[in-house]
């Protein structure tokens, strides 16, 4: 199948046009995550089958939106990892994406069981950070873990996984590749502007991690460097990109509110999500 890729400038122009119909056809025609204000229309204009569904996880059950990509072999899995504000339409965007680039896509609800379902995102936004800070680390890696087995155990999977995640949920993505450990399900992790797992955790990470941030985030940003010397040290693989005039948080904030193009963060995605794919498929296929 042949992938129509927009260039830089026609992808730029054709955003600017004006509404989210016309900006989510572009992005997906470049291949393309939605940002924040083109989600809605991406899903609902999606081909792919996208569901809700319960996952058990012991005697608790965390609910996710699981999207299937329009393949006919197997597929590996990739658990997508919220944003500080919880399972946001940009989340289940993103998850769209990724079934549109061949993988089967779960995003968890981390804060299931803490906030009521289908809030709209303004809502989500207000009340997910209180929220988020309120989980225990070790539960919310239990859930990832019963999430991942959950999609590997669908009949259109492989059973290998991948995990990526944005903001707080990029700290936990990393944080799950030392969880996970010497695993041989787990392939890969991508992280997007989230924090490294502590000094005497990064040896229990066995899994190529790629790194993608802001280099207006100098708070994550300067955590690069020493995750570096000491992935290196270890000899774990650790790539990292920091994209400069890219903000935290730039794969959601390709637009503003208004529409306009955030052009630091539409270039940085324009090669953050790329490399993102190409991780996952190095590793996972």
């Amino acid at each position: 199948m042949h992938r129509f890729r927009v260039g830089v400038a026609s992808l730029a122009s054709t955003i600017a046009l004006g509404g989210c119909a016309h900006r989510a056809a572009a992005q997906q025609a470049a291949g393309l995550p939605p940002g924040a204000a083109d989600a809605a229309s991406r899903i609902a204009n999606s081909p792919r089958h996208g569901e809700w569904v319960l996952v058990k996880v012991g005697s608790d059950s965390v609910r996710a939106w699981i999207v299937y990509p329009q393949v006919s072999t197997k597929a590996p899995v990739v658990v997508v990892v919220h944003e500080i504000f919880g399972l946001s339409t940009w989340v289940r965007g993103v998850a769209d994406q990724l079934a549109a680039d061949g993988f089967i896509a779960i995003a968890p609800d981390l804060l299931t069981g803490r906030i009521a379902p289908n809030l709209d995102d303004s809502t989500l936004k207000a009340q997910g950070p209180a929220l988020i800070s309120t989980l225990d680390a070790a539960d919310v890696q239990r859930k990832l873990d019963a999430v991942a087995q959950y999609a590997m155990a669908q009949p259109a999977a492989e059973k290998k996984y991948g995990i990526v995640g944005y903001c707080w949920g990029g700290g936990v993505s990393f944080a799950h590749a030392a969880h996970a450990g010497a695993s041989k399900q787990l392939g890969a992790s991508v992280v997007y502007y989230g924090t490294p797992p502590s000094a005497d955790q990064l040896p229990n990470v066995h899994v190529p991690v790629l790194g993608l941030y802001g280099g207006t985030d100098a708070r994550i940003a300067l955590t690069v460097p020493p995750t570096d010397s000491a992935m290196k040290a270890l000899g774990r693989t650790y790539e990292h990109t920091i994209f400069p005039g890219a903000a935290h948080g730039f794969l959601r904030a390709q637009t503003q509110d208004d529409g306009s193009i955030m052009q630091a963060n539409l270039e940085a995605t324009k090669a953050a999500w790329p490399a993102t794919i190409a991780w996952f498929r190095k590793y996972l296929k």
